[in-house]
C-alpha cells in the first residue's frame, strides 16, 4: 500500500472524498516531489499532481503514480475543473492555509466542492516511519555522531561559540548534508541557561560547561542531539546537575516502548529531577518527533495526548538550567520497535573534557 493509499483510507474514515495537499513538507512525503510550487489531490480514486512550468521535469523524475498537470505559477486555478460529478467533500490543512488562500481557493473551486478542514491527516501518517526512513534516520544521526568526533579533536577552549557553530554547519555539508537540520546552539557558561540559547561571539572559557544541540538534514531527513561538555572543571553545582540531567535522560530513554503515553514517558525522566529539587529548571517537554522536519509528532510532555507506537522516531531530552549558573541537556534520538526502542544517537554520554 502506498503512502496515498494510506491516506486514502484516513479519509474514508473522515468521511472525505480527497484531500488538497499544499505543504510543501507533506507534498514531498506523499509524492516524492522535493520543488517549491506544487499542490496534490490524493482521494481513493484520485491522484492529481499540479506544478509549473519550472518544476515539469523535476516532477516527471520525483513524482511517481500521480497524473501530472502543468498550469500556470496560479496553481490554485488547475482546480477549476477535474472534479467528478456530484458532491465533494474536500480537506484542506486549515492549520497552514492562509486567510487569503482559503479564499482563493473558494472562489476557484467549483460550488459542489465543500473545503473541510482537515489538518494532520497526512502528519499523522508521517509520524510512523517507514523501514526505510528509519535507516535515513539513523543515516542523519550517524553523521552528527561524527561531527561530535570531529568537535572533541578540534577542541573548544579559545574559540568563539559562533565559530564553533559556523565551522560544524560546514562540516556536515562537506560531509554529505544538505544543512543543518535547524539553527545550531553552542551554549558556553552562564550562557547554557538558555535552553535555545544563539551562538555569540564570545570566547567559550575554561572550566565550564558547555551544550551543544546539533542536527543535520540527509536525504530530506533529520537528526537531533545534544551533548554537554566540560572544558576543564566546572563548578561542583554544574556537575551534579550533569549527573542528575544523564540519570534522568538514561531512565526515560529505558523506558521507551510502543504503548506508553507521551506525559508517561515525560514523568519518567522528570520525576527524578523534580524529586531533586530542580523541578523548576526544567520547563520544556522531554521529547518530539523527528522526520522530515526536526520538530514533528508525536510528543514527550506533560500535556501530550496518544502514546507510542512501532515506528515512532522521537527525542529523549531533560535538561536543567540555572540562571546565571550554566545548563544541562542530553538528548538522543530513537525510534520505537514493537519490543522497545533503538537509540540511533551512538556518541557517550558521560561528561566529556574537551579543551
Amino acid at each position: 500500500m502506498t503512502r496515498a493509499d494510506r491516506i486514502g483510507v484516513r479519509l474514508a474514515a473522515d468521511e472525505l472524498d480527497a484531500l488538497l495537499v499544499t505543504d510543501p513538507v507533506n507534498l514531498r512525503y506523499v509524492t516524492g516531489f522535493s520543488g517549491s510550487s506544487g499542490l496534490a489531490v490524493v482521494g481513493p480514486d484520485v491522484r492529481r499532481f499540479v506544478t509549473d512550468f519550472r518544476y515539469v521535469e523535476q516532477a516527471k523524475a520525483e513524482v511517481g503514480g500521480f497524473a501530472l498537470e502543468r498550469a500556470a505559477q496560479q496553481l490554485h486555478e488547475a482546480l477549476k475543473d477535474g472534479w467528478s460529478d456530484g458532491p465533494v467533500r474536500l480537506g484542506f490543512d486549515d492549520a497552514s492555509v492562509s486567510v487569503q488562500a482559503h479564499a482563493k481557493l473558494r472562489e476557484t473551486l467549483p460550488g459542489r466542492v465543500e473545503l473541510v478542514p482537515a489538518a494532520g491527516v497526512v502528519e499523522a501518517e508521517r509520524a510512523i516511519k517507514e523501514p526505510g526512513e528509519a535507516e535515513a534516520l539513523r543515516s542523519a544521526a550517524a553523521l552528527v555522531d561524527d561531527i561530535y568526533a570531529w568537535v572533541a579533536e578540534r577542541g573548544l577552549v579559545g574559540r568563539t561559540e559562533r565559530s564553533v557553530a559556523v565551522a560544524i554547519e560546514h562540516e556536515m555539508r562537506l560531509r554529505g548534508a544538505s544543512g543543518p537540520s535547524f539553527p545550531s546552539i553552542v551554549a558556553s557558561g552562564a550562557h547554557g541557561a538558555l535552553p535555545h540559547a544563539q551562538p555569540r561571539d564570545v570566547e567559550i572559557a575554561r572550566d565550564t560547561l558547555v551544550t551543544i544541540d546539533i542536527g543535520a538534514r540527509l536525504d530530506g531527513y533529520c537528526s537531533d542531539c545534544t551533548r554537554t561538555f566540560s572544558t576543564g572543571r566546572p563548578p561542583d553545582d554544574l556537575l551534579e546537575a550533569y549527573a542528575l540531567v544523564l540519570r534522568a535522560q538514561v531512565r526515560a530513554l529505558d523506558g521507551v516502548k510502543p504503548g506508553l503515553a507521551g506525559r508517561e514517558v515525560d514523568a519518567l525522566a522528570r520525576d527524578i529531577i523534580d524529586a531533586a529539587g530542580h523541578g523548576e529548571h526544567f520547563g520544556h517537554s522531554l521529547g518530539h518527533g523527528v522526520g522530515l522536519q526536526p520538530h514533528e509528532a508525536p510528543r514527550l510532555a506533560r500535556t501530550a495526548a496518544g502514546r507510542l507506537a512501532a515506528g515512532h522516531a522521537v527525542t529523549v531530552e531533560p535538561g536543567i538550567y540555572l540562571p546565571g549558573r550554566g545548563g544541562v541537556r542530553i538528548e538522543d534520538l530513537v525510534v520505537v520497535t514493537e519490543e522497545g526502542r533503538t537509540v540511533l544517537s551512538q556518541t557517550d554520554k558521560q561528561l566529556l573534557t574537551v579543551g
